[in-house]
C-alpha cells in the first residue's frame, strides 16, 4: 500500500502556496521530492527488492535453524548422556527436525506471487527489479533445498494437476501490472509533460524534430509563480513551485492554465493507447505460443486412444466369456 501511496497519492492533493490543503485544518499534507515522486517510488522499490528480500531469506532459513538447535538442546538435556546423540538412528534424528507447516507450500507460492507482483507492477519505476528478482531466486533455490533436506521433516507428497488458484492470481497481477505501469509512466513520471512541452510549448514547436534543445526552458515552464507578500510578511518578490497555474499578475491568478489541460489530456490518451497496445500484444503472443506443445498434445491423444482400445478389448473379452459360460451361440469377432 505504501508504494501505491507514493506513486499516485503523495503530493497530488497538497494544494499550492497560500492555499495548502491541511488535515483537520492543522497539518499540511506531505509532498514529493522537488525532483518528482518517481525518485521516491524508485527508492521504495529498491528497499523492497533488496533489503526486504534479504531479510525474508534470512528469516526463512534462520528460524528453522534456531528451532532445531533448541530441539536438540532439549533432547540432550533430557537424555543426560552426551554420547547418546551419536547413536540415534537416522529416522529418529529426522523426527527431531521441524515439521512442515500446516499450509504446505502456500507460503512458498505466496512469496513468489508477491515477488512477481512487486517486479511487474512497478517495473517502470524500478527497471532493476527483474534482475534483482532473478538473483534472489537463484539464491533462494539453494536455501530452500538446504531447508527441505536438512531442517524440515520429509513432507508427504501429494499429486496436483496444476498450481490451482495461483494461476488466476498471477493472471490478475499481470493485468494489474499493465494498468499500473501505464499510470506510473503517464502520471508519476515527467514523460508526458516533457512530450507536451516539446511538441506544443518548446522552441521546436511545429518543426517536426526533437533533440535536447527542444526541452530548453522546460523547468521554467513547469514552475508557477507566487507572490511572497501574500504570506503576510514583509518579503517581496516571487517564488516558484511545481504546477501549471497563472501568475499573480494575470487576471485569472492562480487558476490552472491551458497547458495543464493539455498535459492531462495527453496523459489520459497515453493510458488508453498503452493499455490497448500491451493487451493486444499479449493476446497475440498467447495465440502464437500454445499452452501445450503440439507433440505433447499428440502423445496425450495417442494415450487416450490406447486406453480406449484396451477398455474395448477388455469388455469384448468379458462379453465372450459370459456367452461361453451361458452356452449361447455367438459369432467370433474378426
Amino acid at each position: 500500500s505504501s508504494i501505491f501511496y507514493v506513486a499516485f497519492i503523495l503530493g497530488r492533493f497538497a494544494g499550492r502556496p497560500g492555499a495548502y490543503a491541511k488535515l483537520f485544518h492543522r497539518w499540511r499534507l506531505e509532498e514529493c521530492h522537488p525532483s518528482g515522486c518517481l525518485i521516491d517510488l524508485c527508492m521504495q522499490m529498491g528497499i523492497i527488492m533488496v533489503l526486504k528480500q534479504m531479510w525474508n531469506n534470512f528469516m526463512e532459513l534462520g528460524y528453522p535453524l534456531l528451532q532445531n538447535w533448541w530441539s536438540r538442546r532439549k533432547v540432550k538435556r533430557a537424555s543426560h548422556d552426551e554420547a547418546s546423540k551419536y547413536y540415534l538412528p537416522q529416522w529418529e534424528q529426522d523426527w527431531n527436525l521441524q515439521p512442515m507447516n500446516n499450509h504446505g507450500l502456500v507460503d512458498e507460492y505466496l512469496e513468489m506471487v508477491l515477488q512477481f507482483g512487486f517486479t511487474t507492477i512497478f517495473v517502470a519505476a524500478f527497471p532493476l527489479a527483474p534482475l534483482l528478482a532473478l538473483l534472489n531466486n537463484i539464491i533462494e533455490i539453494r536455501l530452500d533445498a538446504y531447508k527441505f533436506v536438512t531442517q524440515w521433516r520429509r513432507p508427504l507428497p501429494a499429486r496436483a494437476k496444476d498450481i490451482g488458484n495461483w494461476y488466476g492470481i498471477l493472471e490478475g497481477i499481470g493485468v494489474m501490472a499493465v494498468i499500473t505501469n501505464a499510470f506510473v509512466i503517464a502520471i508519476t513520471s515527467d514523460y508526458i509533460p516533457r512530450f507536451v512541452y516539446t511538441y506544443k510549448y518548446g522552441p521546436c514547436t511545429d518543426q517536426g524534430y526533437t533533440d535536447e534543445k527542444c526541452l530548453t526552458g522546460y523547468v521554467s515552464g513547469s514552475l508557477a509563480y507566487f507572490n511572497k507578500s501574500e504570506f503576510g510578511t514583509h518579503d517581496t518578490g516571487y517564488c516558484r513551485y511545481r504546477d501549471y497555474r497563472a501568475p499573480p499578475w494575470d487576471p485569472n491568478r492562480y487558476e490552472v492554465t491551458l497547458q495543464f489541460w493539455h498535459v492531462l489530456a495527453a496523459r489520459l490518451a497515453f493510458i488508453i493507447v498503452f493499455e490497448h497496445f500491451v493487451f493486444g500484444f499479449k493476446a497475440f503472443i498467447a495465440y502464437l505460443i500454445p499452452d501445450m506443445p503440439k507433440d505433447l498434445c499428440d502423445r496425450m491423444r495417442r494415450e487416450k486412444y490406447l486406453v480406449q482400445e484396451m477398455m474395448y478389448e477388455a469388455e469384448l473379452e468379458h462379453l465372450q466369456k459370459e456367452r461361453k459360460r451361458s452356452g449361447s451361440r455367438y459369432h467370433e469377432w474378426p
